[in-house]
């Protein structure tokens, strides 16, 4: 790898798509093994107390919460991987600055669209 600013050489695009195909590959695998943790809560008296099934449905909640998570997450790097294939030239560059996105933050980040200063900026 090169520089961490200015274009993407070809050995740090590989890389990247490397990083976005495992990471699609371990989101898919969370989203597959869920465990029916986010499925609904049977609520018979008779085998769990009150408290328990409160705390099976916040736990299913969670759960739940964590799916959808991990789905959004899934989109984005399914989106990112469509952007370096479609155009790995203008992958890497901040849609609101015009600048370079580091490397560094590109490997940490994959699916992150913006460099740290104009994600900052809209996090505020």
């Amino acid at each position: 790898m090169a520089t961490d600013e200015g274009e993407l050489q070809p050995a740090q695009l590989a890389a990247l798509r490397t990083r976005l195909e495992t990471l699609i590959g371990e989101s898919r695998g969370l989203l597959k093994d869920d465990g029916g943790r986010s499925d609904t809560v049977v609520l018979d008296q008779s085998r769990v107390g009150r408290l328990s099934r409160v705390d099976a449905m916040q736990q299913q909640q969670m759960a739940a919460a964590g799916r959808r998570r991990a789905q959004l997450r899934l989109e984005r790097l399914e989106s990112a991987l469509g952007r370096l294939a479609d155009d790995p030239e203008d992958f890497g560059w901040c849609p609101e600055c015009g600048e370079a996105i580091g490397v560094k933050r590109l490997m940490a980040v994959p699916d992150g669209i913006f460099c740290v200063p104009c994600q900052e900026a809209r996090e505020r």
